[in-house]
């Protein structure tokens, strides 16, 4: 987890308590590894991306797409009573087997 998220998860939370009684909810949505135009930048290749694909249980590095329907959820009636939540788009990747 980066510094930034590690700074605004509490603060996300913090807000959820402050506001849930004038019913307002306010999450969070982690993304993982998302296929953008700025890796292409950087000079990463579509073939660098599908190693790191590998190392992800879903087997795919996400699309833009994964990010944007998890904030339309997020915001949807369908996540009324989700407040205070990061929702974590990762394709698995932060799951952690237990031996």
């Amino acid at each position: 987890m980066t510094v930034a998220k590690g700074a605004l998860l509490p603060l996300m939370r913090s807000l959820a308590l402050e506001l849930a009684p004038r019913h307002i909810r306010v999450n969070a949505v982690s993304p993982g590894l998302i296929n953008t135009p700025a890796y292409a930048k950087m000079g990463i290749s579509p073939e660098m991306l599908d190693s790191w694909a590998e190392g992800i249980p879903l087997g795919r590095v996400g699309v833009p797409a994964d990010i944007a329907e998890a904030v339309a959820f997020s915001a949807s009636d369908a996540a009324g009573y989700l407040t205070g939540d990061n929702l974590v788009v990762s394709g698995g990747s932060g799951i952690h087997a237990h031996p």
